[in-house]
């Protein structure tokens, strides 16, 4: 059963799918997403945390279904609010490895460029929500994009630019544009990667003026698509992608291992199929973080390890993301994936053990 999305009349200088965005526990309750006994509880996680569902996401949540895998990734749970031991507002260190405003220099090649904190729509796992959203840190001014764009260009060891946020594809194809160009003129500066997850929950989003705007760079541009259930990859949002690829924009794909989601091999095999059929190389799988309030989100590294060596055969090669693990405190990512060999004997995709090298005849 698809909930009905209320009518809106946009506001001056929105669009119509602006307009129609879901946003706050009233607004997820006229729309069927949320019962009415549940809003004070859920008001009080809206307090602290944003809410934002687009259309395109709204029609795919099952009301009547209380396990439905994407209510449970965008619908707020009153379990945001159990702290548990090791959470950490800033769960993969990002603020010690900011030199400047807008800027993640975590590693020595490439940095991450965040411009923007709004997002299309608000995951209940994001490991920055405490400061996405209305109520968290705004954009960039301009003298604050002055001083990211002069670290880039000051440091010739920074070969990669992420574009992440927030969500940069929520930026209007002008503003795209700029950073594009001012990121052009870094010579230094071969690749330019923008984390998104509009082409899935707003893929009329993705129009030609958009693609355009990521395509002006003579650099290396590589768009990287967030989705965690094959329900996801409409038929709209597979258009969109494909607008991306065919303008000759490469695409990868994140996802996060969610408990209730996607933590079983039939629903990760889907997804990671789903993506290869649309032309989207699955690159991680992330191990879900130590943000605030989402215990009831993440597995145990135990039963991520078993997921990926079920898929490990019964899955093609160009289906296996690498499933990595963000270490707190800002220490990078670390491939937690399961290990094979040992002992001298490696595991075949069956279970069996061989020896390597073999016995000698």
């Amino acid at each position: 059963m698809a909930p009905v999305i209320p009518p809106a009349i946009p506001d001056k200088g929105k669009t119509l799918r602006d307009a129609q965005t879901l946003r706050g526990i009233e607004a997820l309750a006229q729309a069927g997403l949320v019962a009415p006994e549940r809003l004070p509880a859920l008001e009080a996680v809206a307090a602290r945390y944003a809410v934002a569902i687009t259309p395109a996401v709204a029609g795919l949540i099952d009301p009547a279904d209380p396990r439905d895998p994407i209510a449970r990734q965008f619908v707020p749970s009153p379990e945001e609010l159990v702290a548990s031991p090791g959470e950490d507002a800033d769960p993969i260190g990002d603020v010690i490895h900011s030199p400047v405003d807008g800027i993640v220099h975590r590693y020595p090649d490439r940095v991450l460029l965040k411009p923007t904190h709004t997002c299309a729509v608000y995951c209940r796992f994001c490991f920055r929500r405490e400061v996405v959203g209305p109520e968290g840190l705004s954009n960039l001014t301009p003298a604050q994009l002055d001083a990211a764009f002069a670290y880039i260009a000051g440091r010739p060891e920074i070969w990669e630019v992420i574009v992440t946020g927030g969500d940069p594809l929520v930026l209007s194809p002008r503003r795209l544009a700029e950073l594009i160009d001012r990121l052009e003129a870094i010579d230094h500066v071969k690749v330019v990667r923008f984390h998104t997850r509009v082409p899935a929950v707003d893929p009329a989003a993705v129009t030609d003026a958009l693609v355009a705007a990521l395509k002006r760079s003579t650099k290396a541009v590589y768009v990287a698509l967030h989705a965690n259930h094959a329900r996801e990859l409409t038929p709209a949002a597979r258009a969109a992608c494909a607008r991306l690829v065919d303008a000759g924009i490469p695409m990868v794909s994140q996802t996060v291992l969610l408990k209730g989601v996607n933590d079983d091999p039939e629903t990760l095999a889907a997804l990671m199929r789903a993506f290869v059929e649309a032309r989207i190389k699955p690159y991680y799988l992330h191990h879900g973080d130590l943000a605030p309030g989402t215990a009831h989100l993440r597995t145990t590294l135990a039963e991520g390890q078993a997921v990926m060596r079920a898929l490990r055969g019964a899955l093609s090669g160009l289906a296996q993301p690498t499933y990595v693990l963000d270490i707190p405190g800002g220490h990078g990512k670390a491939p937690v994936g399961p290990n094979y060999l040992e002992d001298g004997a490696v595991e075949d995709p069956n279970g069996l053990r061989h020896a390597y090298p073999p016995a000698s005849a």
